[in-house]
């Protein structure tokens, strides 16, 4: 693990990288599902089995938008983990890419206001993590912001003006619950998030990247 000291060395998620056996494959499918301004690709062949203890979530306009994305998805190749259903918070389901990456989108909204688009409200890196609250103090003591705090459940971090997905945290076996999928993994992540001064590797494996560094091929 690369080391750093606990000061200022970011200030928020700048990019997400996603590691794929197939490049173009993943490419395809992203650009397909409309969410490969969200994040990058790299080629890897490191092993990983199980839960990867993430999950990018989607948050869109209404029931209709989440169809519409869950179907752009399942036709370009993706595995249904929980069909769109609606629940105490909303509505949603949960997907999974072919490369492994699992998806959520979800509303806040019960009920249709308007069409379905193809918008996406906001976009989360959501990590599933041992203990919340000394990750989210790990995080803070590298610079970042907290934005919302639920106890030692859930925390999210304040963006910066470049980055186009948030960074929150979540008990890893709550959040594998939550996507339908058991909590057991080992491996890589197959993620790597960019924005640090300095590479360093968080408390639950976790790889950063600095940012000049955490740029390649686009999706």
């Amino acid at each position: 693990m690369a080391t750093t000291t606990p000061t200022t060395v970011l200030a928020s998620l700048t990019s997400v990288t996603l590691e794929v056996a197939d490049v173009e494959e993943a490419r395809r499918f992203y650009s397909a599902f409309g969410v490969d301004a969200y994040v990058s690709l790299r080629a890897s062949e490191e092993r990983s089995a199980g839960f990867r203890g993430f999950t990018l979530a989607l948050t869109v306009s209404g029931p209709a938008t989440v169809d519409g994305f869950m179907g752009a998805a399942v036709e370009a190749g993706a595995t249904v983990l929980k069909s769109a259903a609606r629940s105490l918070w909303g509505y949603g389901g949960v997907v999974q890419a072919p490369d492994g990456t699992i998806w959520k989108i979800a509303t806040s909204a019960k009920k249709d206001t308007g069409p379905a688009t193809r918008e996406i409200d906001e976009a989360v890196l959501l990590i599933g993590v041992e203990d919340v609250k000394a990750t989210k103090e790990f995080y803070v003591g590298r610079g970042l912001t907290v934005a919302k705090s639920f106890g030692g459940k859930y925390a999210e971090f304040s963006p910066g003006r470049s980055g186009a997905v948030k960074l929150a945290l979540y008990k890893r076996r709550a959040l594998a619950k939550d996507l339908g999928v058991p909590a057991d993994g080992t491996g890589s992540h197959r993620v790597v998030l960019g924005g640090a001064a300095d590479a360093f590797t968080d408390l639950d494996g976790f790889v950063w990247e600095a940012a000049a560094s955490s740029a390649p091929t686009p999706s």
